[in-house]
């Protein structure tokens, strides 16, 4: 810290403003981690005190009190002591959140958007800045493929697991007969990375298409041919971006989300989980779920990595997924250490 503190203070640290802001950055979140890891100690502490007074003085509200605050502080600091752990390459950084239907049509794309919401309404709960990069309507409802950009300290590190095959079971509601239906959607996550890292892309591994922007926008996305998606040909990796009105400037995002891709596939090979990597390439289908939503015939989401369920659905469908991602987060980091070990 003292020397972060050293560095943001040296005048010649702003003739390089993208280092600079980065320092400020890593600096503001130091010092509100330091603030909060006193808050917490602080906190029990005064709670402890309250607590012995209350048993002394035999006030049962004033001790029920005392110990709801210390389980509220016993929660913070396990949330804490796991974001401490998020101390990847690349944990720090924004994502890129991608969500694909996978086969069955309206059904399929139908869950695809749910998924989307889900992780949307997430990343609002927790501050987090969301761009809409690219997105591909289904033809009656849902959508058949997204992406967008979510900003914010430790986005990429709390998402990075949730890369993978997400499985709906429920009532179809665009079935006559009210049969239960299963569908299939996957989500993709890869790290926002900046110049500072070194990733060759040729242009002769490139292919290029443009095409009219198919969402917002007015007249304009009618007339011109702004979309721009990049097919890099040695990792069969594809990215597309309709976000800007300017062709040059859909190029510039989908180059920064190819060289995000390209990175993330770096990251998993470094954490050899080349395994995994695979299993994400597999088709959207039974077998390569991580997660499983059932809504009827009961209710339940449960973890097909960690164990870990619930039978609040709908909480979890309106981003209360925190639970989900601690568990994933703990199991591969306890994964990393034994590995070390």
């Amino acid at each position: 810290m003292d020397e972060l503190n050293a560095l943001s203070e040296n005048p010649d640290l702003w003739n390089n403003s993208a280092r600079a802001q980065a320092v400020m950055r890593e600096r503001t979140h130091l010092e509100q981690a330091v603030r909060g890891y006193r808050a917490l100690t602080q906190g029990v502490k005064d709670n402890t005190e309250l607590l012995q007074m209350a048993e002394s003085e035999g006030d049962p509200a004033m001790v029920a009190e005392a110990e709801q605050a210390l389980f509220a502080l016993r929660e913070q600091a396990a949330q804490r002591e796991l974001e401490s752990l998020l101390s990847g390459e690349a944990d720090a950084n924004d994502c890129y959140l991608e969500v694909n239907a996978g086969a069955g049509g309206t059904e399929a794309q139908d869950w695809a958007e749910m998924l989307l919401r889900m992780y949307l309404r997430w990343a609002e709960k927790h501050g987090y800045k969301i761009a809409l990069l690219d997105e591909s309507r289904g033809e009656e409802a849902g959508i058949k493929s997204t992406t967008v950009q979510i900003s914010g300290h430790n986005a990429y590190g709390w998402l990075k697991t949730e890369t993978g095959v997400h499985r709906l079971v429920r009532i179809s509601p665009y079935d006559a007969n009210a049969r239960r239906h299963t569908s299939f959607a996957s989500a993709s996550i890869s790290p926002v990375v900046d110049d500072s890292i070194p990733i060759e892309i040729l242009d002769k591994d490139l292919k290029v298409d443009v095409y009219r922007s198919s969402g917002a926008g007015g007249q304009h996305v009618n007339k011109t041919e702004s979309a721009v998606r990049f097919t890099h040909l040695p990792t069969g990796i594809i990215v597309a971006c309709q976000q800007e009105r300017s062709q040059i400037k859909n190029r510039a995002k989908a180059m920064e989300m190819l060289r995000a891709k390209i990175y993330e596939m770096e990251l998993k090979k470094r954490e050899d989980a080349a395994a995994v990597l695979e299993a994400n390439k597999s088709e959207i289908a039974w077998g390569h779920q991580i997660r499983s939503y059932v809504l009827q015939p009961y209710q339940m989401v449960k973890d097909v990595r960690t164990g870990v369920e619930t039978s609040q659905t709908q909480d979890v469908l309106d981003g209360d997924i925190d639970k989900f991602l601690q568990a994933s987060l703990a199991q591969r980091i306890k994964g990393q250490v034994e590995d070390v070990e």
